[in-house]
């Protein structure tokens, strides 16, 4: 026997939000609330600037609440997109502690453009605090989470700020499971290719011409991990990118050439690994190694995390739950095998 579930309906009043807040909140063809309508089962109308929010009475309470948060967004500035419609309806789906207006008050910095850099996920923000309050940091998730763009906002920001007298990136020169062969021209314009990503967010943030002047007086320096052996780095913000493409010895050699006053994160995905099979990644051991060392953060963006594009959102999730059934599936096959083999014992 079904039983009949409550249906109820709430406002929501618009009066107060001028007409471009409303158009952002709504999103084009109204999207964003269409959005909100299918997720939650909930049916909203429009009548004279207030809104009619119909169905079970703990789904309107979830819509008001994302509507508001979405509202007050607007207010402070904000382009109300397709990820933040997202991320608002999983945090209240999956009752996360924080809210997505908690996450949005916290800028690092600004770009060359003018605009904020700021975490824009909770995950993001917890990775940001933990860069602030300590002297290593393992940023460690899929693509997209914005590990490396927000380490290099803090890295600008403290050098900015003269907290640190040099900036430091590195990473490890390494196809991603292609061969090149031999790259032409000197020996700069043969890594360049493997830097490019960290001289990106580098341009966006302090702009090319800040950037080049940095550099050329030696403040900023963007080199492969293998120029790190023998140096000790002092005052300086060290920044260790596609750190799961280290060996183990790369790992132990760049951590123990922090010097006094320096600060390190190091970012990585350990799904998307490119060294030989039988390579334990620097990575992975640096988890199991320093878990329990103070001073030392491992934070774990997941795919609620990533910023991109929704359908890479959607990617990584489905490579997520392939691999973990990949995984699951070999365990219980093991586990079958070994029971097989004791009875035939």
């Amino acid at each position: 026997m079904s039983v009949a579930l409550k249906q109820t309906e709430k406002n929501y009043s618009l009066s107060e939000l001028n007409s471009d807040d409303i158009k952002n909140v709504f999103g084009q063809f109204d999207c964003h609330i269409k959005k909100i309508e299918k997720t939650l089962n909930v049916g909203i109308v429009d009548r004279d600037g207030c809104l009619k929010i119909s169905g079970e009475e703990d789904d309107i309470d979830n819509a008001i609440k994302i509507i508001d948060d979405m509202v007050k967004l607007s207010e402070r500035g904000n382009i109300i997109d397709e990820q933040k419609i997202d991320y608002a309806i999983s945090l209240y789906e999956e009752q996360d502690d924080g809210s997505i207006l908690d996450v949005d008050e916290q800028v690092i910095c600004h770009t060359v453009s003018g605009r904020s850099v700021k975490p824009k996920t909770i995950g993001q923000m917890k990775y940001v605090e933990a860069i602030k309050k300590n002297m290593i940091v393992f940023g460690i998730g899929p693509a997209g989470t914005g590990k490396t763009y927000l380490a290099m906002a803090m890295a600008i920001t403290a050098f900015k700020a003269g907290e640190v007298e040099r900036i430091i990136l590195t990473r490890p020169a390494i196809e991603a499971g292609e061969k090149l062969g031999f790259l032409p021209g000197d020996l700069q314009s043969k890594v360049d290719p493997y830097l490019r990503p960290l001289y990106d967010a580098l341009y966006q943030i302090m702009g090319a011409e800040s950037f080049l002047r940095n550099m050329e007086k030696g403040l900023i320096e963007v080199a492969p991990l293998a120029y790190m052996r023998g140096r000790t780095l002092d005052n300086a913000y060290i920044i260790l990118d596609e750190a799961q493409n280290t060996t183990q010895a790369q790992m132990k050699m760049f951590l123990t050439r922090i010097g006094f006053g320096s600060k390190v994160i190091v970012t990585g995905d350990s799904t998307q690994k490119d060294l030989p099979k039988d390579v334990p990644s620097g990575l992975d051991v640096a988890q199991k190694v320093l878990s329990k060392v103070e001073g030392i953060a491992f934070i774990n963006l997941t795919s609620k995390d990533v910023v991109r594009h929704p359908l890479v959102q959607k990617i990584v999730k489905a490579y997520e739950n392939y691999e973990s059934s990949h995984v699951n599936k070999h365990r219980q096959e093991y586990s079958q095998n070994g029971r097989k083999r004791k009875k035939q014992d």
